[in-house]
C-alpha cells in the first residue's frame, strides 16, 4: 500500500485498528527487508514497515520523543530531532580546532536484530508505565522480518 493509499484504507479501518491499539492486542505485519546498495560495494539491509505500522511508529515517536529526547547526551546527533550529520561533521571540527585529537563515531548497525528485547523492554518500562504501549512496543520488535517473499521470526 502506497501512503496516497492510506488514507482510504484509514477511512474504512481506523474504527477497528483503534479499537485493536486501545484493548493491547494489535499486531504489527512483518517488516520488508530492501537492500541498498552501498557505494563502496556490498548492500546495507532496511526493513520498511507497512504504511499503518509506520504511522502508528510515529504516533509513538511524537508522543515520546518530547519526554525522552531530553535525557540523551548532548553530544548525541543521531536521529534526533533538529540534529544532523552535517551538524556532527562540523562540531567534530570545532574540537579538533580546540585541540582535541580523538572523534568518536559509533554506528548501532544491526542494533535491533541483536538488541535484548527483554533488557531493552525492561529500560522502556522502568520510563513508561502504560503497559499497552508497552505491548505495542515489544510487539513491533518481534514482528520479524519478510525477506524475498518468506516470513522470518521475530526476535
Amino acid at each position: 500500500m502506497t501512503i496516497d493509499d492510506a488514507r482510504d484504507y484509514l477511512r474504512e479501518h481506523w474504527l477497528n485498528i483503534r479499537s485493536q491499539l486501545l484493548k493491547g492486542n494489535y499486531q504489527p505485519q512483518p517488516i520488508k527487508r530492501v537492500e541498498i546498495p552501498k557505494p563502496d560495494g556490498g548492500v546495507r539491509k532496511l526493513g520498511v514497515p507497512c504504511v499503518v505500522d509506520r504511522l502508528i511508529q510515529q504516533a509513538l515517536l511524537q508522543v515520546l520523543q518530547p519526554r525522552w529526547d531530553p535525557t540523551f547526551s548532548e553530544y548525541s546527533y543521531g536521529f534526533r530531532p533538529g540534529r544532523s550529520a552535517h551538524q556532527a561533521v562540523a562540531q567534530a571540527q570545532c574540537y579538533i580546532a580546540e585541540g582535541y585529537n580523538v572523534v568518536v563515531d559509533l554506528d548501532l548497525e544491526k542494533f535491533f536484530d541483536r538488541v535484548n528485547h527483554d533488557g531493552l523492554m525492561a529500560r522502556v518500562a522502568a520510563r513508561l508505565s502504560d503497559k499497552r504501549v508497552l505491548k505495542l512496543i515489544r510487539a513491533f520488535l518481534k514482528a520479524g522480518v519478510m525477506e524475498d517473499g518468506l516470513g522470518l521470526s521475530g526476535g
